[in-house]
């Protein structure tokens, strides 16, 4: 059995995207298990938009079986953990160019059995010289 190709696609156009300066929204289906995203968000069919630029995200991981990154909310930081099987799309903001997934074709994934620990942030280093003779 092969791997999913859903996790590969998902980071091809995220850097895509990235690329050509856009911003990358991710539409996920928080309706799923151990999907954690700010539930007052999630609208009525049970999926939730997400902006994913660097601008907008800090820590992002795009792995194989989980994405998780920390954003601010309404002005509250959180922790987002979406299984990737839960991913239903990534496009772009401006002109809605991207991938969605067609939920038959990858019906059979489901998410792994333990998430990830919750990413913490990271302070940023400030930059250093050391000499060397």
């Amino acid at each position: 059995m092969m791997t999913s190709p859903r996790p590969y696609l998902i980071r091809a156009v995220y850097e895509w995207i990235i690329d050509n300066n856009f911003t990358p929204y991710l539409k996920v289906n928080a309706n799923l298990e151990q999907v954690e995203v700010p539930r007052e968000f999630v609208n009525e069919e049970g999926s939730i938009v997400l902006n994913i630029s660097p601008s907008a995200v800090r820590d992002l991981e795009l792995g194989n079986e989980w994405l998780s990154f920390n954003a601010r909310f309404s002005g509250r930081a959180q922790n987002v953990l979406v299984p990737i099987a839960a991913v239903l799309g990534i496009y772009t903001k401006e002109n809605g160019r991207g991938f969605f997934f067609n939920a038959e074709e990858f019906q059979d994934e489901t998410p792994p059995e333990t998430p990830p620990p919750a990413p913490t942030p990271t302070a940023k280093k400030a930059p250093f010289l050391k000499v060397v003779k």
